[in-house]
């Protein structure tokens, strides 16, 4: 990594994150701690708050001279993007990816926070608070998460139809049955976890918010995966006005689910 940066403290600062303003408030959150944001069904939590207020500091002082850039930021005074397009380094937080899912109960969320510097990645964390898990890349360093290195689940022979993804409702609705599988996880982070892992073969994603993908993009293509706009672009960690984002095992598999998905 170009920027000199003690890579294991910020999983260090996720995990205390998780322990003490996430993860005891799971199943325990008042009425009164869930609030909405662009629409009903677009909530926030305490938990996102203090999380965000809390990764937004310490990231912060880790690295000096670094910016810090949080969803729940950006929401209150839409400004904040401008940072993105500066010198300093910038901390894109995702302070409880899953938001739906934590409040109501499901354990499918996570913790995300990339390292963004001239429209580059370099470096991105995702924390699953439930089974400890933390996943990590860097640039030109590979993916991992627990000490091995991640690959994506090559297709081999596999035709299209044996295929495992992950779809948005309507789109499952139309096509889910070209695949072998499809599936709606709610989190972005969990489904970069099944995508480095091997255990998802491609995920198209119609919102693009750099804190949803900045660290996950990053994390499949260490991992050897294809991950382009649906226009063909490489993608950047900016606010992007694109058709999609597919991901893929390969090139040739990216084409072939253009050519459905599109």
């Amino acid at each position: 990594m170009a920027i000199d940066l003690d890579f294991d403290a910020v999983g260090d600062l996720l995990r205390e994150a998780a322990d003490t303003l996430v993860c005891p408030r799971f199943r325990h959150l008042d009425a009164d701690a869930i609030g909405t944001k662009s629409h009903e069904g677009d909530l926030v939590t305490v938990a996102d708050l203090e999380t965000e207020v809390f990764l937004t500091r310490r990231l912060t002082e880790l690295l000096p001279g670094s910016l810090a850039m949080g969803e729940e930021a950006v929401y209150q005074d839409p400004a904040n993007r401008a940072c993105l397009h500066g010198d300093a380094p910038v901390w894109i937080i995702d302070p409880v990816d899953g938001t739906a899912n934590f409040a109501r109960g499901n354990p499918a969320f996570g913790i995300i926070v990339a390292l963004v510097r001239h429209r580059k990645t370099l470096a991105g964390w995702i924390y699953d608070p439930m089974t400890r898990r933390l996943f990590t890349a860097e640039r030109g360093g590979g993916a991992w998460c627990g000490g091995e290195r991640l690959s994506v689940r090559a297709r081999g022979g596999r035709r299209l139809a044996g295929l495992d993804g992950c779809l948005g409702r309507r789109s499952a609705e139309r096509l889910g049955h070209l695949f072998g599988s499809v599936t709606q996880s709610g989190s972005a982070a969990h489904d970069y976890m099944a995508l480095s892992q091997g255990k998802l073969d491609f995920r198209l994603f119609r919102l693009l918010m750099p804190w949803d993908h900045a660290a996950g993009v990053l994390m499949v293509q260490e991992a050897g995966g294809c991950v382009r706009l649906l226009s063909g672009e490489t993608y950047a960690p900016l606010f992007l006005n694109a058709d999609g984002l597919l991901i893929a095992p390969d090139a040739e598999t990216w084409d072939d689910l253009k050519t459905i998905l599109a």
